[in-house]
């Protein structure tokens, strides 16, 4: 299923423009060149056009805000559907400040998107106007479980149809969904809460993948998420076997991706259509 979605993100080398995280940028571009991408980041309103014009998707990442990227990422979102690109929106912390609250609700309004990616507080942002982000982490109480899965699964349906995007709901448990079908995806480790920028680093990839294949959104969404996840428990097979921490976990999960295939996922996704 989604063999043909890896070798076109690995023939094609998709150009993938990143408006995103100041904290987590070097790890956004090497997880983007290690799925097979090739990363720009331009966050000037004076280039972000042009830049996008080139570019096969663009990623929009409010992690580290300001009202210079904001304007960028208007530019950049709209020029982006101009061209008929994939876009992502990476809420990071929605709901955490009226200012992140408020700018995701003006690029809902203004901009298109292919890919919305975020916790299960960020979505319910998204969708009601305010959540429970603690920061820019889940709070406790929102964590899909095997209890709710059924119930997620139909509110992520929900906000595909609300928003016209493919939704990733990510954590212990992952939900890619548009408005008539879902995947639900196992893979992952715990560890990978515990660096900075896997969220970031994920949404990006997904990118990349639609930027190859963007005919086949949801497919390409779901593959990046479950390759993702399995990275990062091929990361900690190679950390317990070097007594290694959560530096070198990161290292490994960019080392993991950079070696896989479809031959390699199809060994150990675990995901479900529903």
């Amino acid at each position: 299923m989604f063999e043909p979605i890896l070798a076109n993100v690995r023939e094609k080398t998709p150009l993938v423009h990143n408006i995103t995280n100041y904290v987590t940028v070097n790890d956004v571009a090497n997880i983007v060149l290690a799925c097979g991408g090739s990363p720009i980041m331009a966050d000037d309103p004076k280039e972000v056009e042009e830049i996008t014009s080139i570019c096969n998707a663009l990623v929009i990442n409010i992690g580290t805000l300001n009202e210079r990227t904001i304007e960028s990422m208007i530019l950049a979102g709209k020029a982006a559907n101009k061209y008929g690109h994939p876009v992502v929106l990476d809420p990071v912390g929605a709901g955490a400040s009226s200012l992140r609250t408020d700018t995701v609700f003006r690029l809902l309004k203004e901009v298109q998107f292919t890919v919305i990616r975020g916790n299960l507080s960020e979505i319910k942002t998204v969708h009601a106007g305010s959540g429970n982000t603690k920061g820019v982490d889940a709070a406790a109480e929102d964590v899909i479980n095997e209890g709710n899965i059924d119930e997620m699964v139909q509110f992520a349906k929900m906000i595909s149809e609300q928003t016209g995007a493919v939704i990733a709901i990510t954590g212990a448990i992952d939900i890619v969904a548009n408005k008539e079908e879902a995947f639900v995806i196992r893979n992952g480790h715990p560890l990978m809460s515990k660096i900075t920028g896997a969220g970031c680093m994920l949404s990006s990839v997904a990118a990349a993948y639609c930027g190859a294949n963007p005919q086949e959104i949801l497919k390409s969404t779901a593959a990046a998420v479950s390759g993702f996840g399995y990275c990062g428990e091929l990361a900690y097979q190679k950390v317990e076997e070097l007594n290694g921490g959560t530096s070198s976990f990161r290292m490994y999960l960019i080392d993991s991706m950079s070696k896989l295939d479809f031959k390699l996922l199809e060994g150990g996704m675990n995901l479900e259509r529903r």
